[in-house]
Formats: structure tokens, sequence, C-alpha cells
């Protein structure tokens, strides 16, 4: 996908006048239900009329990005006593206390010598009244959406401490038709639904897509001739590679976080393990030996540890193992039924889907059991994926419809259970993956 593969260059930070702390308007994200911050986003102007045109888009992406994530509230520009700022002049402090703005954020566009975009951009704390972020970013016409998610990136860092994932995308099963006749196939997105994609042409059926580490390549399963095999798709070439043609059905692959092996599940004999795959020697390695079924498996961030969902108890609970299968340990012990576990990018939660009592539920805890939380709930609720940053999560949602094909959407939710949001697809939707930060 040629468009997402762009040269992007900082030309300079420009510290002048930057305070290295956080000031008094830094966004404490682990409180729960956080009041957004007011915001000003004054539009990125340009000289230029066509410049000045995408400069109003580019700013509506990032004012839309960070008003999506729940912890910013964009001020109308209908409120702004300063409709314009000269970017060589810092701004009048006082025409933004007076909107309440916690922090203002503007831009400026150019064409530089190569025709090349030059994005000069500036982040202020207003009550401190002084500068927290400036950038200089050179980059491609084309990739316009990119430096708007980029910039959304800088602000959300800047302002929360923590890693921006608006630079992201969003890897799902694009599903369309009737019940008993569906089409399944690949779909990518940006995480904001925008340049939106189909990957395959759903002759053949997929499910359960997963990123690999450097967001390149995206290993799925697909049922050839009704029987679950895992694939690679190189999304750059197109091409696919089928990861090997193993006896039994194999299934639920994950990616190790260096992105050299995978571990699935492998079904056959009537057993169901857990296996992992050098992706370089294509060794294959059985991790657990039981008579239970053992699946979901998902690899700490450090690559050390594994989770995943056994039966051996009676009924699927969560268990983790050391990457060579020893030590393991049940950590979940709450009511019901417990699946699709997925290990937060940040290591310190596990997602996982819960039924109790005919519900579905999106849960997380700490990856040693304790602090069990429900965030979501839905009449079917499935595949919990993390944002790069270990903030949000997307799953999605099966719901009855009156013509009986039910209704199948994607949905976002924070790890404190605010903030939930559905997110439009040109047609039914599920297994959605987030990718990491784009290189």
């Amino acid at each position: 996908m040629k468009n997402f593969k762009f040269i992007l260059i900082i030309l300079a930070f420009l510290f002048t006048g930057i305070n290295t702390s956080y000031a008094e308007i830094f966004v404490d994200i682990d409180s729960g239900n956080v009041k957004p911050l007011p915001i000003a986003i004054m539009d990125f102007d340009s000289n230029d009329k066509e410049l000045n045109d995408l400069g109003k888009k580019i700013t509506s992406v990032i004012t839309n990005d960070l008003k999506r994530s729940g912890l910013f509230a964009p001020i109308s520009h209908d409120a702004f006593v300063d409709k314009k700022q000269d970017i060589a002049k810092n701004p009048n402090f006082e025409n933004w206390m007076v909107i309440n703005a916690m922090a203002l954020a503007y831009g400026n566009l150019k064409y530089n010598e190569d025709k090349k975009i030059r994005v000069e951009f500036y982040l202020w704390d207003i009550p401190g009244q002084m500068k927290l972020e400036g950038q200089i970013l050179l980059t491609e016409k084309s990739n316009w959406r990119r430096i708007a998610h980029i910039i959304a990136d800088y602000i959300y860092k800047r302002m929360t401490g923590d890693n921006g994932y608006f630079d992201t995308r969003i890897v799902y099963v694009a599903e369309s038709g009737s019940k008993l006749n569906r089409t399944k196939r690949l779909a990518i997105m940006d995480q904001d639904g925008a340049n939106h994609k189909y990957l395959t042409d759903g002759k053949i059926q997929v499910t359960t897509p997963v990123f690999s580490p450097n967001s390149q390549k995206i290993a799925y399963v697909t049922y050839y001739k009704k029987v679950p095999r895992v694939y690679i798709f190189d999304i750059e070439t197109g091409e696919q590679e089928l990861l090997g043609n193993f006896p039994g059905m194999s299934f639920a692959p994950r990616f190790s976080p260096d992105g050299k092996k995978i571990v699935m599940s492998i079904a056959k004999d009537g057993n169901t393990d857990i296996y992992e795959m050098d992706l370089k020697s294509k060794k294959l390695s059985q991790l657990t030996k039981n008579v239970a079924i053992d699946t979901a498996p998902s690899y700490s961030p450090d690559g050390k540890r594994i989770a995943f969902v056994s039966d051996r108890s009676g009924i699927p609970q969560i268990y983790i193992m050391d990457n060579d299968g020893d030590n393991v340990e049940r950590i979940s012990f709450g009511k019901g039924q417990y699946g699709d576990v997925n290990w937060s990018p940040r290591g310190d939660y596990l997602a996982f889907v819960k039924i109790q009592d005919s519900n579905f539920y999106i849960g997380v805890m700490f990856d040693d059991g304790t602090g069990e939380r429900m965030i979501a709930k839905g009449h079917i609720v499935e595949s919990p994926t993390w944002s790069t940053n270990g903030r949000r999560i997307i799953f999605y949602e099966q719901s009855p419809t009156k013509d009986g094909n039910d209704k199948l959407t994607l949905q976002r939710v924070d790890i404190t259970g605010y903030n939930h949001e559905v997110i439009k697809t040109p047609t039914g939707a599920s297994d959605p993956a987030w990718s990491p930060s784009l290189p």
C-alpha cells in the first residue's frame, strides 16, 4: 500500500521557550472518568489558497482525533477572540484565557523547493503561558492525513505523558451477505475509518487477522477447502504465504513482539494445543501438552510469557506460562467462562471476553489475575484488541436483527469503561486488530 509508505522528516525540534515539565495542564489518564481538557485548535493556515484549504482539513482531523480520545474538548472556532495567529509571534494569552482554553495549537503550511509540504506546528500551555511543543514536518502532499494524525499524537503525548495512537490502522473482517451465504474478506483502514481498502476478494473466507510488530504484515486464518489454515499477508506487495501445511486445523495466530515467531493453536488427533513457529526456520515447537483445549495464546510485550485460555479446570479460564511452555499458572478464578485473552502492549493488563449468566462482557485484569473488571457489555462481544499505547480497546458486537442475519459492529472503549463508541464501516465488521504505530 504505497500511500502509507512515505518519507517524514522531522527537520527540527524548536526548543526555544519549551519547558520540559508537563506544567499545570497535565492530563491524568489513570484517574477514571477524566473531564475533557478544553483545547483551542486554530485552522492551520497558509498564504497559498490550496494549502490553506488543506490546512483546514488537517485541523479537522486533529480535532476529531483528540475529541474521540475522550480526553480533550476542542473549543468551537466561533468562540475564538483571535481568528488568526502569526506563526512568528507568541499568542495573546489573555484572549485565550477568556474562553477558558487550557491549551492552544496552531500551524502553518508552505511548499519547499521540492514541492513537498512544510508544516510548522506549535502547542502552548495557556495558564502557564509557555510553549509545550514545536515541530517542523516535511512530507508529500498526498500524506496530509498522516501528518494530521502525527500532530495529534504529539499533542496527546505532551498533554498526557503517554504515546498517542492516532497514526495507526485497523484490520478487520468485512462481512456481507446473508447469514447462510456470507462473504468474509480482509479490510484495512486508518483508526478513524479513513482510507478504507479491501485486501482480499472474498472468494475464500477469512477470520482472526493480527498485525505483525512492524505493521506491514498480517497473519490470518482462511478456510481453504473448509480446513482452517494460517496465512501471512504482506500489505506492501499483496502477496500471501501459507504458514505451514500442518496436520489438523491451525487457528488463533499471534506474532511475537519481535516479529520472528508466531504462536497459534493446532487441533489434531482430537486435541487442541498451543504451538510456536520460528518464521525463518519454520521450526514448530509444541508448548502445551494437555488433554484440554488450549487456545487464544498472546505474548507478553517482552516475549517472555504467554497468556492463553484453557478448559483444563472444567470451564475456560485464563492461564499464563513461560514462552517455552513451562510454569503454567491459572490466574482467573471468577464465575463464568473466559476467552479471547489479549496482553496489553504496556504489559500491565490482559483484555478478555467473559460469558456469565448468559451475558457477554469485555473485561480487563492485571497480569496476575487481580483487579478484574468489566468495561463493556453486549449481546455477543468478542475479539478485544489494544491500541498501541494500551489505553483503548477495539472489539466487535454481534447483535440480532429482525431478518435474522445479525448486525456486526466494531466498537471502541477506554480501559476505564468510559468513552464507548461505534466505529463506522461500509459493511458488517468482525475480528478487529489494531496496528502498532506506523513506520
